[in-house]
C-alpha cells in the first residue's frame, strides 16, 4: 500500500509529546493521532475564523478562533499532566459542540455552508480512540445536535454578510476538509494497524518455529490446538544415549568458547543424522545426547533405524579430529515400552520414561569407549540384520546382572528405507484435560 507523504520525523515528534515510558504501541498511536488531528483543526479554525472576521462576521470568526486557542491549551495541559483521557474528552467535546454553535451564528444549515459537518469528526475519532460503546454515545450526541439544528432552523433569522460565492466555496471547503481529515486519520491508522499485524504474524511464526524446534512436530501441533496434558504409552520403542568419554578432563584443556563450539559441531552433525532417519532427539545435557525411535511416530523398524544411527554416529566420532583433539563416545541402546509426554508450562519439554529408558542409560554409562552396547531386548529386534558380539553378563545398577551385546555393524543390506513408517505399535497422541 502506498503511504501518504507524512514526514516520519514529524509523526515521531507528535508521539513524544505525551509519551509515557513502557506504554504500548497502540497507546502511542492513539496519542499521535489525536495530537496530529488537533493541530490540523487548529490551523483550520484559524483560517476559517480569519475569513469570517474579514467579511464582517466577528461572532462567527471568534468561534473557530476560540476553538484553536482552547485546543492548543488542552495540548499544553496534556503535555504537563499526561492525562490522555482528559485530553481526549476535551478534544471530542470541542469538535462536537463548536461547529453546531458556529452554524447557529451564521444563520443555519445553508448560510453556514453545513459547517456542522465538522462535528462528524467527533464520533469518527471516538471510534478510533475509545471503546466502541463510548463511540456510540458520541455518535448519538452528534445526531442529537443535527436534529436540534433542524428544530432551531426556523427560528434562526440571522442573515450573514458572506457573499454567495463564499458560501458556495465554504460548502466545498467544509466537505473536502472533513473528508480529507477523516481519510488521513483512517489511512494512517490502518497503515499502523497493518504494521502491527505484520509484526504480530512475524512473532507468531517465531513462536511456532521455536515450539517446533523444542518439541516434535506432531506434539507441537496438538499443543497449539488444544490445552491439557499430553501423554501416551508406546508398546515398543528404542532409546539411545551417547556420552563423551573424559569430558571433564577435556573441558579443562579447552576454553569455554572452544568447548561450546566443539559440542555444537558434533551435536549438530548428530542432529542431521537424527533427521535423516526420521527419529526424535529428546535432549542434550552437557555432553550427553539422547534419541528415541518409535515415538511420537510409531514405526515397526524403530530398533533398526536407531541401530543405523548409532553406527553412523560412531563412524563420525572415530574420524573426528580438531586441532589434535580426538573424541571417544560411549553409546548405549535399549528397547521396550515407554510412556511419553510433555512436561512444563512455560518451558515445554518432550520426554520419555520407563524401564527401557533406564536400561539404555545404563548401557551407555557402563559401556566401553568406542563401543555401542545394547540390551537383550534391542538385540532380539536387530540380530537378523546386524552383527552383534556378546559381551556377557554385566552388573547393571538397580537391575542386577544382565546380558548385553556390542553392536558391530550391518549383517546385510536392509530392504527397508531409512525412516520408513509402518503400522502403529503404540497409542495415538492423546490430550488429557
Amino acid at each position: 500500500m502506498t503511504r501518504l507523504a507524512i514526514p516520519d520525523s514529524f509523526i515521531t515528534q507528535l508521539g513524544r509529546l505525551g509519551a509515557d515510558p513502557g506504554e504500548s504501541e497502540e497507546d502511542r498511536l492513539h496519542k499521535t493521532l489525536l495530537i496530529g488531528a488537533s493541530l490540523m483543526f487548529v490551523l483550520a479554525g484559524l483560517l476559517w475564523g480569519s475569513v469570517y472576521t474579514a467579511f464582517d462576521e466577528p461572532l462567527a470568526g471568534a468561534i473557530p478562533i476560540s476553538y484553536s486557542v482552547f485546543s492548543l491549551l488542552s495540548v499544553a495541559v496534556f503535555r504537563m499532566t499526561r492525562s490522555f483521557a482528559l485530553f481526549r474528552f476535551i478534544q471530542l467535546l470541542l469538535i462536537l459542540v463548536l461547529p453546531f454553535v458556529l452554524q447557529l451564528a451564521l444563520g443555519g444549515f445553508v448560510d453556514s455552508s453545513a459547517v456542522v459537518l465538522w462535528a462528524l469528526i467527533c464520533p469518527f475519532g471516538a471510534l478510533l480512540l475509545t471503546k466502541r460503546r463510548e463511540a456510540i454515545g458520541w455518535f448519538l450526541a452528534f445526531l442529537s445536535l443535527v436534529c436540534l439544528s433542524g428544530v432551531l432552523q426556523p427560528g434562526v433569522d440571522h442573515v450573514n454578510n458572506l457573499p454567495n460565492w463564499l458560501v458556495l466555496l465554504y460548502f466545498i471547503a467544509n466537505i473536502a476538509a472533513v473528508s480529507t481529515i477523516a481519510f488521513l486519520l483512517l489511512h494512517y491508522f490502518v497503515g499502523q494497524e497493518q504494521r502491527f499485524l505484520r509484526l504480530l504474524r512475524i512473532e507468531q511464526e517465531k513462536s511456532e518455529h521455536l515450539l517446533e524446534n523444542v518439541l516434535p512436530n506432531e506434539i507441537a501441533t496438538v499443543l497449539k490446538e488444544r490445552q491439557g496434558t499430553i501423554a501416551d504409552s508406546y508398546g515398543s520403542v528404542s532409546i539411545l544415549f551417547a556420552d563423551i568419554v573424559g569430558f571433564t578432563a577435556l573441558s579443562d584443556k579447552l576454553s569455554p568458547t572452544q568447548m561450546v563450539e566443539l559440542l555444537n559441531e558434533v551435536f549438530s552433525h548428530f542432529d542431521r543424522l537424527v533427521e535423516k532417519y526420521d527419529l526424535e532427539k529428546i535432549r542434550t545435557i552437557g555432553d550427553n545426547y539422547m534419541v528415541v525411535s518409535g515415538a511420537p511416530r510409531p514405526r515397526p523398524d524403530h530398533a533398526q533405524a536407531l541401530a543405523r544411527l548409532a553406527l553412523e554416529m560412531r563412524a563420525y566420532v572415530e574420524e573426528f579430529r580438531r586441532e589434535g583433539i580426538r573424541l571417544d563416545f560411549r553409546i548405549g541402546m535399549g528397547s521396550g515400552p515407554v510412556v511419553a509426554g510433555v512436561i512444563g508450562r512455560q518451558k515445554f519439554h518432550y520426554d520419555v520414561w520407563g524401564d527401557a529408558v533406564n536400561m539404555a542409560s545404563r548401557m551407555e554409562s557402563q559401556g566401553v569407549p568406542g563401543k555401542i552396547q545394547i540390551t537383550r531386548e534391542a538385540y532380539e529386534l536387530i540380530k537378523e540384520e546386524f552383527n552383534c558380539e556378546p559381551r556377557g553378563r554385566v552388573a547393571v545398577k538397580g537391575k542386577g546382572e544382565q546380558e548385553t551385546w556390542f553392536l558391530v555393524g550391518l549383517r546385510r543390506e536392509s530392504t527397508a528405507t531409512p525412516g520408513s513408517v509402518g503400522p502403529s505399535n503404540g497409542n495415538r497422541i492423546g490430550v488429557h484435560g
